[in-house]
């Protein structure tokens, strides 16, 4: 191994049984979906906001917290939160999911809740900074943690940029989600991901594909761990020199794995990623 055995945690479209923009709200119960963590490895799950919303329909944070409390897994990350630095009645939506994201995350005693952009919308950095800072102050006052992802969707996505919101924010409950899908997409080296400030890194998101500069590249057909060209060990070790020792997160979407049985989905994304850890 390097180092201590890693933490991995499962992230909610990796086991959903669903691709994202198809559905959203996953087939698996909830119940159903901690045990098949848990048996797999996983310490932890997560939690998409649309899902999160039609299990409340039913149920309380408490009955979702003490059905993890008796199964296993933690909740490692609440999402999604869009819209959180523009004005109008966007905001005022955002607004709301954000209460919404906040409770369940301080609830469910969550390691981070992840926002971000997904329509490159227009804006500017000392909004950007103004907007990120007042985020983290409510998330404060709830005890969670922000970690915006950056990717070719969002508004900014150079990583200097990034930082620079993050730096200028200067909140110590914000930083940045660092998805190897991502820094592939982007033209963002191992290297640079090495020598991104200490304490930075909210969460780092492992999965492989393609080169994004091979041909029949395709973003929306992520694969497992050492299924593609990427070099995953060279990415953690990356973010390790970066000073990130938290848990490591797996993100596997790919319209083939819609219909996969819960357990095999559970099972591959462990077993593949933990084999980026070892010599």
């Amino acid at each position: 191994m390097v180092g201590k055995s890693p933490e991995l945690m499962n992230l909610y479209w990796s086991a959903a049984g669903i691709f994202p923009g198809d559905a959203e709200i996953s087939p698996f119960a909830l119940k159903d979906r901690a045990q098949s963590a848990a048996r797999a490895g996983f310490g932890g799950l997560s939690f998409w906001h649309t899902d999160l919303d039609h299990m409340l329909e039913t149920r309380s944070l408490v009955e979702l917290r003490s059905i993890l409390d008796g199964n296993g897994p933690g909740t490692f990350e609440v999402e999604f939160l869009e819209d959180w630095f523009v004005v109008g009645e966007a905001r005022a939506r955002s607004d709301l999911r954000r209460h919404r994201l906040f409770e369940a995350a301080e609830r469910l005693d969550a390691h981070h809740v992840k926002v971000g952009d997904f329509h490159n919308t227009p804006t500017t950095m000392p909004q950007l900074i103004d907007s990120f800072g007042g985020l983290c102050a409510d998330a404060a006052s709830h005890g969670v943690t922000i970690g915006f992802e950056f990717m070719a969707s969002a508004m900014i996505h150079r990583l200097a940029d990034c930082l620079e919101m993050v730096t200028g924010a200067g909140a110590a409950n914000g930083g940045l989600i660092v998805d190897i899908a991502h820094t592939n997409a982007l033209g963002i080296s191992n290297a640079a991901v090495a020598g991104m400030p200490k304490g930075s890194i909210v969460s780092v998101e492992l999965n492989d594909n393609l080169r994004a500069t091979t041909q029949g590249y395709d973003p929306s057909a992520r694969r497992y761990c050492g299924d593609g060209e990427l070099d995953v060990r060279g990415f953690i070790a990356a973010a390790r020199l970066a000073g990130y020792n938290g848990p490591w997160a797996v993100e596997v979407f790919n319209r083939r794995l819609a219909g996969v049985s819960l357990a095999e989905l559970d099972r591959v994304a462990f077993d593949a990623t933990l084999a980026m850890f070892t010599d």
